[in-house]
């Protein structure tokens, strides 16, 4: 019997047609059956006939060549065949298959029996080629359905019914999922006898290989558990069983890089592998290949980079042992630029940490190498939590997040991390600050201390353990301490991992003793307990305990002192710090953090904010913080906090509050609770309580005013009777009580105590009963409660007025009081007087503001009414067209609307409001006008700057009533214009300065005509040198601007100093209002930013400041072709300076630009408009910073052009140094010799005055002449024995030249002088030797 042909896999499926042209040897297909041909019945007859010679001969009659033939062409037209054939093909081809491989290993028994080698080498043949062909045409099947089946998913969406009802009964998924399931069982059994070697020959794992890889590429084959699972043991039998690994992890690599789909299964194939053999070389290869690629390679392939950062942190968790021997491979990735590979090797390290380190058995030395390593491994996160990447940053913070979460962070290192993430709150990038917030709340959550961090109380908690720590070693020898206790780099502090262990075990034995040490109480009480400390154990336990108590106190330390932080983080522009640092806060509050109580209390406004996320938060909170099931304790908490608030919180409080009682999170057993406060029915409720209870009942009755009428009568008698002298501020909340009822409880009120109650508000308003700083706010209350409940309040206020007016100018006092105030004479105010005077302003005042609020109000009502007349009559209009007319429905409005006298009624109703609104301060008739004739006063009170200046508080009342009526009335503004700012600019208290600022801002809203031409001036306050009137002057300014009530002038330069304001509150106000008016339109900041940069460049700021400001103004332009516009015009401002400094300037703003393509060819376009500021270094520098920035983003042709524009920048800059050099050598040159050239004539002067002195026989020497030829001799003479050294420096031959000429007169006679001052040339050549003796120095 010849021996049968091998089999070898093709390349390709129809490649086994032309083997046989190759090699005779092999194993071809010689007779294909064209199945497309045959009728269904013939089809089906052909499969049986296959399927019966399949079963019935021997397991490898799969290689006779006709068994052969007939399967290739079922598979090669496996598509079309019915399902019916395809499960019979299937199932005889995978039943074959599966009985083949038993037979393997009882092939390999007898082989060791027989003692003729042939017949069992052929056997061995046959058993090895039908192996091979069951599985080439398995996957040849695989590949075949799964080519068929996805495009018609894909692609087809109606299909026939008939091929519906196929694709029910041909379930291929389960089908395919067995085949590869046996395909990987084939692979489990013992090849080596099969293939003559240890390992199958490359021609077999190859095929094998390449078509399970080829297979993960389809994501959606990988949904089906079963594929994926054979999938995944195929890969880990061919690369660990059978030694395919550098190939495997090639075809992983490449699948991992280009799809990230797969990226889990791989790891769980490696992991699988790794676990099923015992052998981590997979893995190790793989980490070893990435380990060895060029980090430089990640930063282009991006998508790459995160696959593999990715398939790095899944291994690591699957393989934490193996991953950690392997890791000094991953960590020079730290210093890459790509920053999702230092992503995934900082997570790689989380999951180490977590995981790799839990076993504690083994030898002493081995478990110090793994602690050791670990304590490396932290290190490493710690101070990546530095990178320059806010990613990785941020990730870093994650994973410390994910570590304290599994108790992975000893006590030893918890401070450090609680330390960095404290830092990171400051933090440039949002997202790195949201992750060390998140990060704080987990340390808080599982923070190894205690439920509770009081600082006291843990000072107070270690005290007492240090004392008993002492008496431990007291009472122990020295000599036995130092053999029993360990060394010092074994201690605590030391950050061993073995001590860090101890200690959280010795807290955790003690957590319940010590619950009561750390409750909040009294030092006192702490001191009592002292006896009492629960009993730790020895010294080694006591020293635990000690060190651990020191690093909770670090801990609550270090979290009380992020609170700062904190409330800067709540005024964030980012949601996320916002809601993430409420989050914090209330946990903060529940570990009774120190400050996180008062922090919470300015949360409160940001309920005003307009992101929903932020406004959810704020109310999420607060319920959370202050509502309780139990009403008792609600009630007490919102009363406690409307006590301790001030005027904002509690605007915000009422905010949430009556949304809440909208709501029904406020119930009505929560109000029955604070009603008992609020009438002492609960025991221990002081008269602040019960005023606090009252204000928050007056919240919630904004949103329910059923809520207090019926407590009217408890009102009245607690809120005016003996509690309010005791609680002053309880009268005020009691008349926003009654401003808050509803009509129908105004009403019972007038009925039943009417009377009485105006009685007592004319009281408080007129008495003196309230201090001073209670009585403003209490009388400003009791007058709006007037006009709220009144049925007549202008008759009530007019007798209020008159009543004050009266107390201060009675009978002839108050007239002389008058004539001295005309005539600057202050010597009849007294104490009491000025104190009278300034409440009557106050009254008065106030009752003209509340009067023209009235007269507004009943305008309102009345076109109210008017609306409702109006829709009544188009209700009926409308029925009256249907054709039911009303008889009853009178035709007045018809007729009045086709007159034209609707339109005429509402401007008789505008016409009488605006003369009721006049006649409030300046009436036709001053007899009958009670508060004109104060008006008049008050201007005239005003005027007296001496008396104003003596009596600051007496101004301080006077200012704010003639701002009230300038407010009320146009012709008094106008008239009293000049002295406000007047006052607003001299007045030397600067709560008058910012109540003027305040008021100059309602002005503008009111009368915008009258104060535009003093606009300047209301810019001015901006500064002003006190804090307050700067802070409220951007608050007017910003609330004017945002509202379009007043254009941006050209002042605003002013507003963008304050940026820089030494004030951190104003500074972020101004930030605030920058960044809201960038939101405006197309962003006005683009138009104002010229020429904030022109006035910014003549102020003398800081060059740090107008950083600041800039880059601020700047960031806020996002638009490209703004930032193009921008380009061009900064660059037309050199056209025309010579000022250094706005060079710098200009150039600096410049370089702060977001350059784009078309940006960068106009700044090289517009190079001759500054190409005279280049010689400057410090302009040069910033266009270095543009080219930088710009070679970035530039494509490559650009990127030509700006190097070349480069090197011209670099040469002109270069030119032009040495040109400004040698201008200013040429000038200091002309200035010597024009020193010289003057020198010179005044020694010919002295000498020609010499001569005509001089006798016959006698010699001259002008003394003054004489000493400076003495000296110049000196210099001669020096140069001649340094004429070298000076050579080779201009500068210094300059002046040797000028020096070097001696002057002597013609007429002087030589004897006795010096011979060594006589010179050859006279004073007349002297000019024209200059240049000769300069020759002649430099001969020399």
């Amino acid at each position: 019997m010849t021996l049968s042909r091998h089999f070898v896999f093709p390349h390709n499926f129809r490649a086994l047609e032309a083997v046989e042209e190759q090699d005779d040897n092999l194993l071809s297909v010689q007779n294909p059956f064209n199945i497309s041909s045959m009728r269904p019945s013939q089809l089906e007859e052909f499969v049986k006939g296959v399927s019966f010679d399949l079963s019935d001969k021997e397991l490898f009659c799969v290689e006779e060549q006709n068994v052969f033939d007939r399967v290739y062409s079922l598979v090669g037209g496996f598509s079309s065949l019915s399902p019916s054939c395809k499960i019979n093909l299937v199932e005889s081809l995978r039943s074959n298959f599966s009985v083949l491989l038993p037979n393997i290993d009882s092939l390999s028994r007898v082989s060791e029996g027989e003692d003729d080698e042939s017949p069992v080498i052929e056997r061995l043949t046959s058993h090895r080629n039908a192996f091979k062909i069951y599985t080439f045409f398995l996957f040849s099947i695989i590949f075949a359905e799964d080519s068929n089946i996805s495009p018609n998913n894909n692609a087809k969406v109606t299909t026939t019914a008939r091929k519906k009802q196929m694709a029910n009964s041909w379930n291929w998924e389960l089908q395919r999922g067995r085949m590869l399931n046996l395909i990987a069982n084939s692979l489990d059994i013992n090849l080596s006898l099969l293939f003559g070697s240890s390992d199958p020959d490359e021609n077999y794992l190859s095929f094998v290989v390449k078509n399970a890889f080829s297979l993960f590429e389809n994501a959606v084959l990988l949904r089906d558990t079963d594929t994926k699972d054979a999938l995944c043991r195929i890969i880990g039998a061919c690369a660990t069983k059978y030694h395919y690994t550098a190939q495997s992890c090639a075809s992983i690599l490449h699948l991992i890089h280009k799809y990230d789909f797969v990226v889990i299964h791989m790891a769980d194939a490696v992991a699988g592998a790794e676990k099923k053999y015992a052998d981590g070389t997979l893995a190790s290869y793989l980490i070893r290949e990435i380990g060895r690629t060029n980090p430089k390679a990640y930063v282009k392939d991006t998508m790459g980079a995160e696959n593999i950062g990715r398939f790095l942190v899944e291994l690591a968790d699957r393989l934490p042992k193996l991953v950690s021997t392997n890791i000094g491979l991953l960590v020079p990735h730290f210093g890459g630029e790509s920053y999702k590979i230092r992503n995934a090797l900082v997570g790689v390290l989380g999951r180490l940490v977590a995981k790799a380190f839990k076993d504690v058995d083994g030898e002493v030395s081995s478990k110090s190498v793994r602690l050791r390593t670990k304590q490396a491994m932290m290190e490493i996160l710690l101070e990546r939590c530095r990178d320059v990447s806010a990613y990785t940053r941020s990730r870093v913070l994650q994973v410390w997040a994910e570590l304290c979460e599994e108790h992975s962070v000893s006590i030893g290192l918890w401070n450090e991390v609680a330390e960095v993430a404290a830092g990171r709150l400051e933090d440039r990038s949002a997202i790195v600050r949201k992750s060390a917030l998140n990060l704080l709340i987990v340390m808080l959550q599982h923070n190894p201390f205690g439920p509770q961090l009081r600082i006291v109380s843990f000072d107070a908690t270690l005290e007492q353990y240090k004392r008993k720590l002492s008496e431990f070693e007291s009472n122990i020898p020295s000599e036995s301490v130092e053999h029993v206790l360990p060394s010092e780099n074994d201690t605590y502090y030391g950050n061993s991992e073995i001590d860090d262990v101890n200690a959280e075990e010795v807290v955790k034995e003690q957590q319940e003793s010590l619950a009561d040490s750390y409750l909040p109480h009294s030092e006192e009480g702490i001191a009592e307990k002292d006896t009492s400390l629960p009993d730790v154990g020895n010294l080694e336990q006591t020293r635990a305990l000690v060190a651990s108590l020191e690093a909770g106190l670090r801990f609550s330390k270090c979290v009380s002192a992020t609170m700062p932080t904190l409330v800067q983080l709540m005024a964030s522009s980012s949601s996320s710090d916002v809601e993430n640092t409420i989050l914090l806060l209330m946990r903060c509050k529940q570990f009774q953090i120190d400050g996180a109580e008062a922090c919470l209390h300015k949360m409160l406004p940001l309920v005003f904010s307009q992101d929903k996320s932020i406004y959810e938060a704020v109310e999420n909170a607060f319920i959370t913080i202050y509502i309780k099931k139990n009403p008792v304790e609600t009630a007490k908490n919102l009363l406690n906090l409307a006590i301790d608030s001030n005027i904002g919180d509690q605007a915000a409080m009422e905010f949430i509050i009556s949304a809440l009682v909208s709501k029904g999170d406020i119930s009505t057993s929560m109000i029955s609770a604070l009603w008992d406060f609020f009438c002492f029915n609960v025991s221990g409720t002081t008269a602040e309580k019960s005023r606090g209870a009252l204000s928050v009942l007056c919240m919630a009755a904004k949103s329910s005013n059923m809520i207090l009428g019926s407590h009217l009568q408890d009102i009245i008698d607690i809120g005016f009777g003996r509690w309010a002298k005791e609680e002053p501020l309880l009268a005020r909340t009691a008349c926003i009580a009654f401003q808050r009822l509803c009509e129908e409880d105004k009403k019972k009120l007038l009925l039943s105590n009417g009377s009485r109650v105006f009685g007592i508000l004319e009281s408080l308003i007129t008495g003196f009963w309230l201090p001073d700083n209670i009585w403003f706010a209490a009388a400003d209350k009791a007058i709006s409660a007037i006009y709220s409940t009144h049925p007549a309040p202008e008759a009530k206020a007019a007798d209020l007025v008159k009543k004050s007016i009266n107390s201060v100018f009675h009978s002839n006092g108050g007239d002389k009081l008058q004539k001295d105030i005309d005539n600057g004479n202050d010597s009849m105010l007294t104490t009491v007087q000025v104190g009278k005077l300034g409440r009557c302003l106050f009254v008065v005042s106030h009752v003209a503001m509340n009067q023209l609020v009235y007269i507004e109000s009943c305008a309102r009502k009345i076109q109210k009414q008017k609306i409702r007349k109006d829709k009544m009559f188009d209700d009926h209009q409308n029925v009256h067209d249907n054709g039911s007319m009303n008889t009853n429905v009178p035709m007045d409005s018809s007729i009045n609307a086709e007159l034209g006298l609707a339109a005429s009624e509402e401007a008789i109703l505008d016409t009488l409001t605006e003369r009721a609104e006049k006649e409030i301060v300046s009436g036709a008739s001053n007899d009958k006008n009670l508060i004109g004739q104060c008006g008049q006063f008050l201007s005239r009170l005003c005027r007296n700057f001496s008396l104003m200046q003596k009596y600051p508080d007496l101004q301080a009342s006077a200012v704010l009533a003639l701002c009230r009526f300038m407010i009320i009335d146009a012709n008094y503004c106008e008239a009293n214009l000049q002295l406000l700012f007047t006052v607003v600019e001299s007045a030397p208290s600067e709560i008058v300065r910012s109540n003027c600022t305040i008021a100059l801002g309602d002005l503008a809203v009111r009368f915008p005509n009258l104060l535009e031409p003093w606009t300047e001036k209301m810019y001015s306050r901006l500064q002003d040198p006190s804090v307050s009137v700067r802070k409220n002057a951007v608050l007017v300014l910003s609330h004017l601007i945002l509202n379009d009530m007043m254009k941006v002038k050209g002042y605003i330069n002013e507003m963008a100093i304050r940026v820089e304001d030494d004030n951190e509150r104003i500074s972020n106000l101004a930030k605030l209002f920058f960044h809201e008016l960038s939101k405006k339109g197309s962003n006005p900041i683009y138009n104002l930013l010229p020429d904030i940069l022109g006035k910014l460049s003549n102020q003398n700021l800081r060059w740090e400041s107008f950083c600041n400001i800039m880059q601020l103004l700047i960031g806020s332009i996002k638009k490209d072709k703004q930032m193009e516009a921008l380009v061009e015009k900064l660059c037309n401002r050199f056209s025309g300076v010579t000022d250094i400094r706005q060079w710098e300037y200009i150039s600096y703003c410049l370089s702060q630009l977001a350059f784009t393509e078309k940006g960068m060819k106009k700044l090289m376009e517009a190079f001759k408009i500054y190409e005279h500021a280049l010689s400057e270094d410090s302009v040069m520098e910033h266009f270095r910073s543009i080219i930088n920035k710009g070679k970035k983003f530039v494509k490559p042709e650009l990127k030509v052009c700006i190097e070349e524009f480069e090197e011209k920048l670099n040469k002109f800059h270069i030119e032009k140094k040495e040109q400004e050099l040698a201008t200013r050598n040429a000038q200091i040159h002309r200035q010597k010799v024009g020193t010289m050239e003057k020198f010179v004539e005044d020694c010919n002067s002295r000498g020609e005055s010499a001569e005509s002195d001089t006798s016959e026989d006698g010699e001259v020497v002008d003394p003054c002449l004489e000493g400076v030829t003495q000296c110049l001799d000196d210099v001669s003479s020096l140069e001649s024995g340094n004429s070298k050294e000076h050579s080779g420096m201009s500068s210094e031959v300059v002046e040797s030249e000028t020096d070097d000429v001696e002057v002597q007169s013609s007429k002087i006679d030589m004897k006795g002088a010096s011979k060594s001052r006589v010179k050859k040339s006279n004073i007349k050549d002297v000019n024209g030797n200059i240049s000769a003796s300069n020759r002649n120095s430099k001969s020399k």
